[in-house]
């Protein structure tokens, strides 16, 4: 007998609220067994487990995500030998007893087989941009927020401060609403930030954190400043998404980094940028910078690299390098033809991937 013919056909997605002192009842009988014939049959018990139900309605439950309920409880059930079924049942129950989280994120690593919304690989495939809630598409060069979600939910806590010195539509703090993180952004634009703090104010707060928009030059910028004026210590996560130099001219500004002269006067503003964060970025804690590279004069320019190893000559320590995969942008959109061609005339490969720097102050 399998867990799936015990029940009405469910979504593997689907939470299952169980009742938690019958659960563990159930688990430590298993582990009682003597031979592994018996446990299966108490196993079987547990397959029938349902959602709290008549009197066990008020009482305390266990939230379990039905595929994996599923899947763990088969996988005792195949065990060959009493040893390894009775490994199983002690690491489920541990799962349910313990938590166990990294100095820098929320996630359960008791439990770390249900977070299997998180991206642990590095290259990144993102079909289209979440246009849910105030996000919007409408600003050119800024991000998907599939970007700063994921970053914020693997390096980040409930209730920690998130840095954006990039701001541009607000994409950060958005997400940082969403998932119960407080955030700070600073836009050059004076027009933009305004914008901005409209849209972020839009979006709902569920959480009640804080989300504050500064405008100002992020090169020069006082964030120690900043802080202090919200009784902020520090923040514990930084979002860099910058100009990918002057593919983009996001004003006329001379300080604007899409308007520096050079690559390398373009690599010298962005350091000072992360310098200016670094210093009120926690230790031990992690700061991502999003870029992309160009062509320039019929060459590739390294962008990325470029600025990857100023920082790290900065001091900052790099933990993982991430490609994301992207289709279209907004400026080749409808026109994937036309760049196809070029690419064939002109000896080069379409850009389709940007870079996720990811550094951790050490």
């Amino acid at each position: 007998m399998t867990p799936s013919a015990e029940r009405a056909p469910i979504a593997a997605d689907s939470a299952l609220a169980l009742p938690k002192v019958r659960l563990f009842q159930l688990l430590e009988a298993c582990l009682a067994c003597a031979t592994i014939e018996a446990l299966r049959k108490q196993v079987i018990a547990m397959t029938q487990l349902g959602p709290a139900r008549g009197s066990w309605e008020s009482a305390e439950v266990v939230t379990v995500r039905w595929g994996l309920w599923r899947d763990q409880l088969r996988q005792i059930q195949d065990s060959r030998s009493l040893e390894r079924a009775r490994h199983y049942l002690k690491r489920l129950l541990r799962s349910f007893e313990q938590v166990k989280t990294p100095t820098f994120s929320d996630i359960n690593l008791c439990r770390w087989q249900e977070y299997d919304d998180l991206w642990t690989d590095s290259l990144w495939h993102i079909e289209r941009r979440d246009r849910s809630g105030q996000h919007s598409g409408h600003y050119w060069g800024n991000f998907v927020p599939q970007i700063p979600h994921q970053l914020m939910r693997r390096f980040s806590k409930a209730g920690d401060w998130v840095l954006d010195p990039f701001l541009g539509s607000g994409t950060t703090l958005i997400e940082a609403r969403r998932l119960g993180r407080n955030a700070l952004g600073v836009e050059l634009q004076e027009s933009v930030a305004q914008e901005t703090w409209s849209r972020v104010q839009r979006e709902d707060n569920p959480h009640r954190v804080q989300s504050i928009v500064r405008q100002g030059n992020s090169a020069s910028f006082d964030f120690r400043s900043m802080l202090d004026q919200h009784e902020i210590d520090q923040v514990q996560l930084a979002i860099l998404h910058p100009p990918y130099h002057d593919i983009i001219r996001f004003s006329s500004l001379p300080e604007d980094l899409s308007n520096q002269a050079d690559v390398d006067a373009f690599v010298d503003g962005f350091a000072q940028v992360v310098e200016g964060v670094s210093r009120v970025l926690q230790r031990k804690r992690y700061l991502a910078v999003v870029i992309g590279d160009k062509y320039a004069g019929q060459n590739w320019v390294p962008l990325g690299f470029l600025t990857m190893q100023r920082i790290q000559e900065m001091g900052l320590n790099l933990k993982s390098i991430v490609v994301k995969n992207f289709e279209e942008t907004f400026g080749k959109r409808s026109q994937r033809e036309l760049w196809r061609y070029r690419a064939l005339a002109g000896g080069f490969y379409v850009f389709k991937h940007e870079y996720i720097f990811l550094f951790q102050k050490p």
